[in-house]
């Protein structure tokens, strides 16, 4: 894989669908950085290199078990891509999530060097009956 086109984003999000945390690993650098929607910092949680990004990944879909992505759009210019989705599930309390959200990634020698991830802050919606 030499570039990053929009299919290589619709693959990936793919990846993230079928929670497949080995084939979305397989689309990052060895130097990887996530930066998730959440967290205690301005950039929300930085999870650096390929165990911490993997780790970070799998743990979305504990959290959200029922987790999919359903994805708007796809970009790509030169070393700079974006995706739109909306993100929906159920949280531990039942309650529904459903937000709009972004993913802003840079590439590297094909390879998707940094995701980061912007998400609406929605209150979750009632359990489903």
């Amino acid at each position: 894989m030499d570039t990053v086109t929009v299919e290589t984003l619709a693959a990936f999000s793919d990846a993230w669908n079928r929670h497949d945390v080995d084939a979305l690993m397989s689309f990052m650098s060895d130097d990887c950085l996530f930066l998730s929607a959440a967290g205690p910092d301005a950039c929300g949680t930085r999870h650096v290199g390929r165990a911490a990004v993997r780790q970070a990944f799998a743990a979305a879909w504990s959290q959200v078990p029922d987790a999919p992505l359903r994805i708007g759009r796809h970009f790509v210019h030169g070393d700079f891509g974006v995706s739109e989705w909306t993100f929906t599930g159920t949280a531990a309390d039942g309650s529904r999530i459903e937000t709009d959200g972004v993913d802003l990634f840079v590439f590297r020698d094909g390879r998707i060097q940094t995701k980061n991830a912007f998400r609406k802050a929605r209150p979750n919606l009632p359990a489903a009956r």
